[in-house]
């Protein structure tokens, strides 16, 4: 009898058949896009449900007030700081790389029509994190703020104690349920997954190494320079997780990421892998990911430091050191504050690029390849969600044991007693 495929296998194989099609068909495979924009519909429609569901129910199946607020505290320290070391990381390799030298500026501003938007002030955005209406932010799909309602919601619920009993089984129910129709949604998966990459390829092909593919280059290497100088570290020494076992199932989300470039569309999947696959206690998965999945951009911090040093190397401008270390801690406040904020990334350069004075006339450029950058970024975050939570889950004890050597689990046996 055949072993049927795991979805992980289809999802792959989908991935290298949208590939094909994209580079044999280029611009005519445009025609399938409905299919990927319809896959992508039904990634959005479940995500706000899943967040409000997932978050509460984690937070009162873990309990205990103090040691709530213990992880909660643990959660925020590893999203900002791997957040401004990825930042150092992309600002060291964006030096070491130099993607601005030798770029043509007369090219830059003849491809640089892009409209800015209003961009808040800090204050608006850190004030448009909490919700002055629930219902009008689940209904505007505001994750920020549905986290933060969650939050308190989750937190209520586990302070009037045995009262809310009914609420907690409502909540639970409403989890598995997401997690059902997420499974319903994944299992098309491939076909939706092969339809993006397709028209990705079609739409670019091999004109992303244009003036701009030292800048792809470079961003890219920084991604898999903070993976190599901190994720890997992290996982070994921190979260004491075998980095075979953990490369071994990060494929599925990996391949998830780059077609989708959603952190919040990519969520099912992720806390699938963790919980099956890398064995985190559903409870902290349910926690921690959500709110990964909205304030932790490590892969985002990189790019944003990288093209800071992009544009002031094509205009030959030299920035000091102080200057330098500001991008790294306005790159990490922004990356907080970023799903509140429309344009995303795009939008983001600008404000960054404004406020340190520089010119903005290559964020057109940047904005046309900004989706085939945006699937490492993208990977980068889900990835740094994920090392942070087997980190925390390792100090926590929410992790299964079965990785462990043996001598390990003795020790941890005889400490328990």
């Amino acid at each position: 009898m055949k072993k049927k495929l795991g979805l992980g296998t289809k999802v792959f194989i989908g991935f290298v058949i949208g590939i094909i099609l994209g580079l044999i068909f280029k611009e005519k495979i445009l025609i399938v896009k409905p299919i990927g924009d319809i896959f992508l519909t039904l990634i959005k429609m479940i995500v706000v449900p899943l967040i409000f569901f997932s978050i509460t129910s984690g937070i009162f199946s873990i309990g205990d007030v103090q040691k709530l607020k213990r992880i909660g505290t643990k959660t925020l320290v590893y999203y900002i700081g791997t957040t401004l070391l990825a930042g150092g990381i992309g600002l060291l390799v964006a030096h070491l790389f130099k993607p601005g030298k030798g770029i043509n500026i007369a090219n830059i501003e003849a491809s640089s029509e892009f409209e800015a938007s209003e961009i808040p002030t800090f204050g608006e955005t850190v004030l448009g994190l909490f919700p002055s209406n629930a219902v009008q932010a689940l209904s505007e799909g505001n994750l920020m703020q549905i986290i933060i309602f969650s939050l308190f919601l989750g937190i209520s619920i586990v302070l009037i104690g045995n009262k809310s009993e009914t609420l907690k089984k409502f909540f639970d129910e409403g989890t598995e349920v997401m997690y059902k129709m997420t499974g319903i949604i994944m299992a098309f998966s491939p076909i939706g997954v092969a339809a993006l990459m397709a028209c990705t390829i079609g739409e670019y092909g091999l004109k992303i190494f244009g003036p701009l593919g030292k800048f792809i280059l470079v961003d890219y290497i920084g991604l898999i320079s903070v993976i190599i100088l901190m994720y890997l570290f992290m996982l070994k020494f921190i979260a004491k997780f075998p980095i075979s076992k953990f490369f071994k199932s990060i494929g599925k989300i990996w391949i998830v990421t780059a077609s989708t470039t959603s952190s919040s569309g990519t969520l099912p999947v992720t806390i699938s892998v963790t919980k099956e696959d890398y064995k985190v206690k559903e409870e902290l998965a349910q926690f921690t990911l959500p709110i990964g999945a909205t304030m932790n951009m490590n892969g985002a911090v990189v790019y944003y430091a990288a093209a800071v040093i992009f544009v002031s190397q094509i205009y030959g401008i030299e920035m000091p050191l102080s200057q330098q270390l500001l991008i790294i801690l306005m790159t990490t406040l922004i990356s907080v504050g970023s799903p509140g904020i429309p344009g995303g990334g795009i939008v983001m350069t600008i404000m960054l690029l404004t406020t340190l004075g520089l010119p903005m006339e290559i964020v057109g450029m940047i904005a046309g390849i900004y989706r085939i950058i945006d699937m490492g970024h993208t990977t980068l975050n889900v990835t740094g969600d994920v090392v942070s939570t087997l980190c925390i889950a390792r100090s926590e004890n929410m992790i299964e044991d079965e990785y462990l050597k043996p001598i390990e689990k003795v020790v941890n046996k005889t400490n328990a007693l």
